[in-house]
């Protein structure tokens, strides 16, 4: 299973970023990879973004939509 989060991966925070208004359980959009982080959009129901920060992978959980298969 990927737990590294890859571009256009659906993510949700893990923890509350009070200076951004991001709360955890919020879910972004993967829209850019660095060395060290992930620039993850966040957007509303209609597709307006609200936010943008670069987050390390440990800040990120990947969703999964589509059942994974046993190892």
């Amino acid at each position: 299973m990927n737990t590294t989060p890859r571009l256009l991966d659906v993510v949700a925070l893990l923890a509350d970023l009070p200076s951004l208004n991001l709360r955890r359980g919020q879910v972004g959009t993967v829209v850019e990879i660095f060395d060290r982080a992930c620039e993850v959009e966040f957007s509303d129901d209609e597709g307006r973004t609200y936010a943008q920060a670069a987050l390390s992978p440990e800040q990120l959980l990947v969703l999964h939509h589509r059942p994974t298969q046993a190892a």
